[in-house]
């Protein structure tokens, strides 16, 4: 049974196939031509979903499985965002280090040098039985000195609860054991179980 991962990020694979040892995972880009998803939900999970569906009417096989994420990181303080928003904060051309260059300058305009904030994952997978989600979150706090090259996106600003240190400090081993997307990927592993089992 092959998992067909609706994602072109580097470091999302990486997490997904790491986590899903033992199924045959790919990205979508290693078996068609890539091509752009619209990503017009108003939550995680509709994003998540749109991605997933999307991948899976195009590969037209139903017997695939696709798997996606939609995940970013939110600040209280300043109204919740980047949110949704959180892979292209500063723009259509945003990459990770402008998106964090952002949302620190946003901090900075507030006056404060840390403040509380929380990770979002949403997981969708989407089969010929229908469309599923699940979610996870981290809750710790967002910094305006970056520091560490562990991990992506904003993981150099976010210090998880119950730690001194960043994501982006910590190691890769630490932070899968807590992180948004693992504690997403542990419900999503029991509906791939379930829904891979019903195929055979």
């Amino acid at each position: 049974m092959r998992i067909v991962l609706a994602s072109s990020n580097s470091g999302k694979i990486a997490e997904f196939k790491a986590y899903l040892e033992g199924y045959e995972v790919l990205s979508y880009g290693e078996i068609m031509k890539p091509f752009e998803i619209e990503e017009y939900g108003k939550s995680f999970k509709e994003n998540a979903i749109i991605k997933s569906r999307a991948v899976f009417q195009r590969l037209n096989d139903k017997n695939a499985v696709v798997l996606s994420d939609d995940s970013g990181i939110s600040v209280p303080l300043l109204g919740g965002i980047p949110g949704i928003y959180s892979a292209r904060f500063a723009g259509k051309d945003a990459n990770a280090q402008k998106n964090l260059q952002l949302l620190v300058q946003k901090l900075k305009e507030t006056g404060v040098e840390k403040t509380g904030a929380f990770y979002t994952a949403a997981i969708a997978i989407s089969t010929d039985k229908g469309d599923f989600s699940v979610h996870g979150w981290m809750h710790g706090e967002a910094v305006t000195n970056p520091k560490g090259s562990n991990g992506f996106g904003y993981d150099p600003m976010f210090i998880p609860r119950g730690f001194d240190k960043t994501l982006g400090e910590l190691p890769k081993s630490v932070k899968e054991q807590f992180s948004h997307r693992s504690r997403a990927l542990k419900l999503a592993l029991i509906l791939l179980k379930t829904l891979i089992k019903d195929k055979k």
